[in-house]
């Protein structure tokens, strides 16, 4: 199939290929160890859980990794495990996802939000700080797009202050923050195989950490609380060992399956072809881009190469039309493209609950930057495609009611 339109309506999005925003890298090797769980007769949590684990924990240089369903869940049970209890804070940002917040608002906490640096759209370690208070329990950073936070100011803060750091790396496993590896910095990590990321297994997460204890709740936990005393683990079969375990806390269905795990270890296998791929298509983004006016690619510190869950730019609104404008005109021709955030402190229910708050440099992200498509098998003809249709959509012109102003991306605050 030719990637050229069969119409020359751009209004017309059903007359081009689509190219979506994101694509899982999977074939034969997923497709047969999906195959073999199956065959196996293990569905729900068994051996390829565990070894799953195992390998996780491996790669990034921990002890212990939890498996569970989503990373919306490891970053509940981490809260839990950690003893957040109603009425204690949370610092972190609001620019990202929701789901980070959410999973403060579950354990009863509250969220306190911390604005963003304008070049890596990572919470900006200078204004934590001022931000605590007697009851602030726990700083919660984000990798946005798999961007490793500042981690050793916001590590150093934590320990100061006597504070649980629980890493939100949803998107980042792979990246590497200071020669070492996302997962060993911080002491909870949090990450997610839902489709966008690098290595998928459909829907699913892992929490790591070298804390026995904080492993030992988490485990407890995802399986309704019940004791390991009482639970199939090791991943006995449930019918050869009586539930005679205790529950001694309210617990949660958090299990993954062994069939989401096979095809997480094969996808595991793939991660660094992976993640070359995925830079080398966000490097070539840069090189397209390069003096492209009115648009600023992304930040990429050498010392902190990340996964490209997306690529983000930055419009000058001042002189590019409405970032809206530019989304109707690409989709138009077929490209999926996003925001490259939401600001949850923005967002209706977050409002009603918490009133409305002022964080400008997040603002101005949610403003101003577009999500282009990346994935590890795009094709420069794909890029291409992608190219042509932003820069067509630029050329339309200023958005005429702009009044506002602009952050600029590179008057940021990133420390390392």
């Amino acid at each position: 199939m030719t990637n050229e339109p069969v119409s020359n309506d751009a209004t017309d999005a059903t007359s081009y290929p689509l190219i979506p925003i994101s694509r899982p890298f999977i074939g034969a090797e997923e497709a047969q160890a999906a195959a073999d769980a199956v065959r196996s007769g293990w569905l729900s949590a068994g051996p390829r859980v565990a070894d799953f684990e195992r390998a996780v924990a491996e790669r990034v240089g921990v002890a212990h990794a939890v498996a569970v369903s989503s990373g919306t869940a490891a970053l509940h049970l981490a809260l839990l495990s950690a003893g957040l209890r109603p009425g204690d804070e949370v610092i972190v940002p609001s620019f990202g996802d929701i789901a980070t917040v959410n999973a403060i608002f579950y354990v009863g906490a509250r969220p306190v939000f911390v604005d963003i640096d304008a070049r890596s759209y990572d919470m900006a370690p200078m204004l934590i700080e001022p931000l605590i208070t007697q009851r602030t329990r726990a700083i919660l950073p984000v990798d946005h797009l798999g961007l490793p936070a500042a981690l050793a100011p916001i590590l150093g803060i934590a320990r100061r202050y006597n504070l649980t750091l629980i890493e939100d790396a949803s998107a980042a496993l792979g990246a590497i923050y200071r020669g070492k590896p996302v997962g060993s910095v911080s002491p909870i990590t949090c990450f997610s195989f839902q489709q966008d990321c690098a290595i998928t297994t459909g829907e699913g997460g892992m929490l790591v950490t070298n804390d026995e204890r904080i492993v030992a709740q988490a485990r407890m936990l995802r399986d309704q609380g019940l004791s390991e005393t009482g639970a199939p683990t090791p991943f006995r079969r449930e019918s050869e060992l009586a539930h005679d375990g205790s529950y001694d806390e309210l617990g949660y269905t958090y299990r993954l399956t062994d069939v989401q795990a096979a095809i997480g270890i094969a996808q595991l296998d793939r991660l660094d072809d992976i993640l070359a791929r995925r830079r080398a298509v966000a490097a070539r983004y840069a090189e397209l881009l390069a003096g492209e006016p009115g648009v600023q690619t992304p930040y990429a510190p050498d010392h902190a190469p990340h996964t490209y869950q997306g690529y983000c730019l930055r419009l000058d609104l001042r002189t590019t039309p409405a970032r809206s404008l530019i989304m109707e005109r690409m989709r138009g021709r077929g490209i999926m493209v996003r925001r490259g955030g939401v600001t949850v402190h923005e967002e209706p229910y977050y409002v009603s609950r918490m009133g409305r708050l002022s964080l400008p440099a997040s603002e101005a992200a949610m403003r101003e930057t577009l999500r282009l498509p990346l994935y590890a098998e795009m094709t420069e003809e794909e890029q291409d495609r992608v190219i042509a249709a932003l820069r067509d959509a630029l050329r339309a012109g200023p958005r005429p009611d702009f009044g506002g102003g602009v952050i600029g991306p590179m008057r940021g605050n990133y420390l390392y």
